[in-house]
């Protein structure tokens, strides 16, 4: 019987022939099985056929963009997902990160340095993976094993880095943050973002946890400092 195979997979969207053949060569000699899609609707459909350990995702891709790719992996799966894209905006990075990305590479890039980012959130991923991990105030439950809220007694939507964003401070109620803090904590060190991600995130939960306050606690910013999970006396 022949041995399974147990390298890591990773599935590289681009458009560019190019770019696909030397990335897959450097991941490849690191060890990495790797698979190929040039647009975004080939990249749903095999991931949806053979999920793998992480995905590589350009942004600008003919017919389905990255963007709407994402959206699709996202409703069923939290893969690690790296946006790969000649785009160096701020708006497309927090784009990116806020509909779940867990890491941003602009083009052009050093291939030493892809390949450090994908073990990075690969490892990152991987220290996640543990036993159920669950926070519950009045009227909020978050699961960050399952990747569930509860709000208000309802199940609520919400995207891999705004869930464990509001994991983490719910987890530390009253204890401030800085945005570097949470960015390690949430990103981890290897995020090369700026602190405006932690901002935009905040506010999004802010704004889906609408009227939160009458169960007793909210999100609270500490001007100069950071934020933190307020829980009333």
């Amino acid at each position: 019987m022949a041995a399974k195979d147990t390298k890591q997979r990773i599935l590289l969207v681009d458009d560019d022939p190019n770019i696909l053949h030397l990335v897959q060569l450097y991941l490849n000699k690191e060890g990495f099985a790797t698979e190929t899609a040039p647009d975004g609707a080939k990249a749903v459909a095999m991931f949806k056929a053979n999920p793998p350990n992480l995905m590589l995702l350009d942004l600008l891709l003919p017919g389905m963009d990255g963007w709407q790719a994402l959206r699709e992996i996202r409703k069923t799966s939290n893969i690690p997902v790296i946006m790969l894209t000649a785009k160096d905006e701020t708006f497309d990075k927090v784009l990116g990160l806020e509909l779940g990305a867990d890491d941003y590479i602009v083009k052009p890039f050093e291939p030493k340095e892809m390949v450090a980012r994908v073990k990075a959130v690969l490892r990152r991923s991987s220290q996640t993976d543990t036993p159920s991990k669950e926070v519950s105030f009045p009227g909020l439950t978050v699961n960050a094993s399952r990747y569930t809220v509860s709000f208000g007694g309802s199940p609520l939507e919400m995207p891999p880095k705004e869930l464990e964003t509001l994991f983490f401070l719910a987890s530390h109620p009253g204890q401030v943050f800085t945005r570097e803090q949470l960015i390690e904590q949430v990103w981890g060190y290897e995020f090369f973002g700026d602190s405006r991600t932690v901002d935009v995130h905040v506010m999004r939960l802010r704004e889906k946890l609408a009227g939160c306050e009458r169960y007793g606690w909210q999100i609270k910013t500490v001007w100069r400092v950071g934020y933190k999970f307020e829980v009333a006396a």
